[in-house]
């Protein structure tokens, strides 16, 4: 039984829960603490370009999230192209719908922004995760995709200020 979840944008106060989840998009990565975090999330929830959806439950729980970013374009007649990243569903509540939740309020934004694209990338191998895109309506092959990828490690702080 699937359990019906709200989707909603983001608001201050789920940093934590988010940062919870997003343990389940890549296990691997450095963990932040929201106190870490504040400064970006911040700067994420003021900017006009970028909404963090969220599924949430019934019981105030996250069961997944995208981070959708609607840019601005001088091309394809002045049309704005959407990016959805961070795509990811907390592994207790996957194969319920949530995932494709937050993709469909995505694509209906990005649709009501007047985007003429949207580009989502994976890094994943697993058919599994390429098949949650297709079935999501998103098509590889379509372009090809290079990567620059820079050092995630943010630079330091000037400490003399």
């Amino acid at each position: 039984m699937v359990t019906a979840a709200r989707i909603r944008p983001a608001a201050e106060g789920d940093l934590a829960a988010l940062l919870a989840l997003l343990r389940h998009l890549n296990p691997d990565d450095p963990h932040r603490r929201p106190e870490e975090a504040a400064p970006i999330w911040a700067t994420i929830l003021a900017s006009p370009m970028v909404t963090v959806l969220l599924a949430e439950l019934p019981d105030g729980a996250l069961a997944a999230s995208c981070t959708l970013i609607i840019v601005p374009n001088l091309t394809a007649g002045l049309s704005p192209y959407a990016v959805i990243e961070n795509v990811v569903t907390h592994a207790d509540h996957r194969r319920q719908g949530h995932g494709h939740a937050v993709l469909a309020e995505a694509v209906a934004r990005a649709r009501a922004a007047g985007c003429y694209k949207i580009m989502l990338a994976t890094g994943s191998t697993n058919p599994g995760t390429h098949r949650f895109y297709q079935e999501a309506g998103f098509k590889g092959g379509t372009k090809t995709h290079y990567e620059l990828r820079l050092s995630h490690q943010r630079p330091a702080r000037d400490q003399s200020r």
